[in-house]
């Protein structure tokens, strides 16, 4: 009988980290997570508490065959671009190779819908960035998450105009059709169901999904 993978999530603080902490449990799975302070959902796991600076030789400790990333941040919560692309890229590129190094097959990434390297805009830029970076690692298998707005209990202060665009968003979803279903909202807890459920399969290649896949992962 095979043992079970050994898989490390970075991000276990914020919303999806701590739906995948939760829904990892209801699945009787047991995973080990790397953060700066103990998670809300974090009993029952196996907690590392340390600086993100120290996470790369944690990384090379703890030996993970799967690492998880629910890690980001909001230009408000960050306060700065430098600030913002220090937790959405640097972090989480290095804490890639690091597992990479550790001997890591694969790795499954929450990023956004309409990242790309090429964008103009900051913030997709910065994913789209670290979405290309990752996938050069060559892990076995890379799945990326591309959400649009995300609903569900957002710790911290929320975006201008984001609880208006939440009470909306159901109505809006029914009108984004074909190419635009990419575009819907999913609640965080549809995003871990879709993480776990793509930490689980064994074939390799990459793999990206907007919100409208990510909800049939889930159900």
């Amino acid at each position: 009988m095979m043992a079970e993978p050994k898989i490390l999530l970075i991000g276990a603080t914020g919303m999806v980290g701590e739906a995948v902490l939760e829904q990892a449990l209801r699945a009787g799975l047991s995973l080990s997570y790397l953060a700066r302070r103990a998670a809300v959902n974090g009993a029952g796991h196996s907690a590392t508490i340390a600086d993100s600076s120290d996470w790369p030789q944690h990384i090379a400790a703890i030996q993970p065959d799967i690492i998880l990333s629910a890690l980001g941040s909001t230009m408000k919560q960050a306060g700065s671009r430098d600030a913002f692309r220090a937790m959405d890229y640097d972090i989480q590129i290095q804490a890639a190779r690091a597992a990479k190094t550790a001997g890591a097959r694969q790795m499954d990434l929450v990023s956004a819908v309409g990242a790309s390297a090429a964008a103009r805009n900051f913030y997709l830029k910065t994913k789209g960035e670290l979405e290309r970076d990752v996938a050069a690692l060559g892990f076995d298998r890379l799945d990326i998450l591309r959400p649009g707005l995300l609903l569900g209990d957002r710790k911290g202060p929320r975006r201008w105009g984001e609880g208006v665009m939440m009470t909306a968003a159901p109505l809006f979803d029914h009108l984004m059709i074909g190419r635009l279903a990419r575009y819907r909202s999913v609640h965080a807890t549809d995003v871990a169901v879709a993480m776990l459920h793509v930490a689980r399969q064994s074939d390799g290649g990459q793999f990206r999904y907007d919100s409208d896949q990510i909800g049939h992962l889930s159900d």
